[in-house]
């Protein structure tokens, strides 16, 4: 199989940068793989998972949130908002914090202090189901 060159960036930091055999993309409007040779493409991210072969026994699995992918003759560029290695996720750690904000949503004291604990739950949510994927 062709390789092609990919890279995953965030705000913090370049996640991924290297030549991979195939991705898997979340994008808005459904998930699509790249493999060497695909049409030039840009479509927004919806949280998700982003699956790479890096080889055909390598495999890296990503949590993005936000952001946007670009296809082109180069390779494929990821710039996500959020992106965490599945691999530093513990999900015990993620139930113990969904349990709190579920209470803090509850507890809160004004409408932007239960919108912003709403946003983190979701957020937190998000990554939870990823790890079941």
């Amino acid at each position: 199989m062709a390789a092609f060159h990919f890279e995953l960036v965030s705000p913090e930091k370049l996640l991924f940068s290297g030549d991979v055999q195939a991705v898997v993309v979340p994008g808005t409007e459904g998930d699509f793989q790249m493999l060497a040779g695909h049409a030039p493409t840009m479509s927004m991210l919806r949280p998700g998972v982003v699956t790479v072969d890096e080889t055909v026994d390598k495999t890296t699995r990503l949590f993005v949130r936000g952001g946007f992918a670009e296809i082109s003759g180069k390779g494929l560029t990821i710039l996500a908002e959020l992106a965490i290695p599945l691999a530093e996720l513990d999900a015990a750690k993620l139930d113990a914090s969904i349990k709190d904000l579920e209470e803090d949503v509850a507890d809160a004291a004004s409408a932007e202090a239960k919108r912003a604990a709403s946003e983190k739950l979701a957020h937190l949510r998000n990554l939870r189901t990823a790890l079941k994927l």
